[in-house]
């Protein structure tokens, strides 16, 4: 049986693991950076986790996996497997690679003896020694570990990962992906019925992404895949999976969310993407700086991404920043989540953390810091 991947990034194995187990596959293997597991339908899994990972990176189909040391290896192995069950003789496909600790550690060679191998597999399939690859896009990945080649197709697109949910037209300065906002606030447990604020809301990813996990809006629901184009996949699955997931919309779920920034644009722009995500009736925007953040509450969730002194401002204004966000949050009944590089965050906050995370925030080293 073949296995599927979903990628993730560094610290959110955890989190996608959570996600894969909640639609249900099976033989789930949580390793670095990524989820391996298997569907009884291979072609409803591929749909499903493509349509309903939120935090997850892209979906790859496992094709085949083998330590091969040297490029003749690589050739003969690579060639050994099903390229020509997926891979049409139209399929435009490329290769892309990476390698680490090997010793087949040039990516140009290894994607060019890749490519090969796969040329020559399908040349003996259609029985033609020319391909025009005007169909479908096949993005193959070589990824090359300790000499374990691991050799997949990506079904997402490798333009177009899971965090492209087709929303965002702009985003402001240093936006989060949609998929790290998602993760952030599955770490943080929240189901839609607490009040939640973002009081940094910038264009509004960390509030759109919670209003589409209180509603149970599947976040590929209104995007396009690679592989919906791929010959495998009937039509009529996509169709079947799309109005299983709009009919599990909560429609009558009513989040209460609040999201405000200092800057008048970005609350514009945010408003836009909330629109444009179908969620702008459950979130309240407001443009206001953070000093006059009002709690909505007695209790809820907050989960803030501001400004990083490293990234946007000069670090005295992060400092002051931190600052403010303490007072406002201490004491209250709030439990507070915040992601930042800044190591001397608790320090302003003025309290510590009762957890911390290691993540990457793009390519940011940042702590995500828990207060209960």
């Amino acid at each position: 049986m073949q296995s599927l991947i979903a990628t993730a990034a560094f610290g959110l194995e955890a989190v996608v693991k959570r996600e894969v187990t909640a639609l249900g596959f099976d033989d789930i293997t949580c390793l670095d950076s990524k989820v391996e597991f298997t569907s009884q339908n291979l072609h409803e899994g591929i749909v499903r986790a493509n349509l309903w990972l939120r935090s997850a990176d892209r979906v790859l189909l496992k094709m085949g996996e083998f330590t091969a040391t040297t490029f003749d290896e690589l050739f003969e192995k690579t060639k050994a497997l099903p390229w020509a069950e997926w891979i049409p003789q139209e399929g435009k496909f490329t290769v892309t690679g990476k390698s680490v600790k090997s010793g087949l550690y040039s990516v140009p060679d290894v994607q060019s003896i890749v490519k090969k191998a796969v040329v020559d597999k399908l040349r003996q399939k259609y029985r033609t020694d020319w391909f025009k690859e005007t169909g479908a896009e096949y993005t193959i990945q070589a990824a090359i570990l300790k000499d374990v080649v691991t050799l997949t197709i990506d079904t997402t697109g490798a333009k177009n990962g899971l965090h492209k949910r087709g929303y965002r037209a702009r985003a402001t300065r240093a936006p989060m992906k949609e998929t790290m906002a998602a993760a952030l606030i599955e770490l943080a447990r929240y189901n839609g019925k607490k009040p939640f604020l973002d009081p940094c809301c910038g264009s509004g990813t960390l509030p759109i992404e919670a209003a589409l996990m209180a509603k149970n809006i599947a976040p590929g629901l209104a995007r396009k895949f690679a592989c919906e184009k791929w010959q495998r996949i009937p039509e009529k699955l996509w169709k079947e999976e799309r109005a299983a997931a709009y009919a599990k919309i909560k429609t009558d779920c009513e989040p209460i969310i609040h999201a405000a920034d200092i800057d008048p644009d970005a609350v514009e722009l945010a408003q836009a993407n909330a629109e444009l995500a179908g969620v702008d009736d459950c979130i309240i925007f407001e443009n206001r700086p953070l000093s006059q953040t009002v709690l909505p509450s007695e209790n809820g969730i907050a989960i803030i991404n501001p400004p990083y002194g490293e990234r946007l401002g000069a670090i005295k204004e992060a400092e002051a920043l931190y600052s403010e966000l303490g007072r406002i949050f201490n004491p209250t009944r709030w439990n507070v989540y915040v992601i930042t590089p800044d190591e001397f965050f608790e320090t302003a906050y003025k309290k510590k953390a009762r957890a911390k995370r290691k993540l990457f925030n793009g390519m940011i080293k940042t702590d995500y810091y828990q207060f209960f």
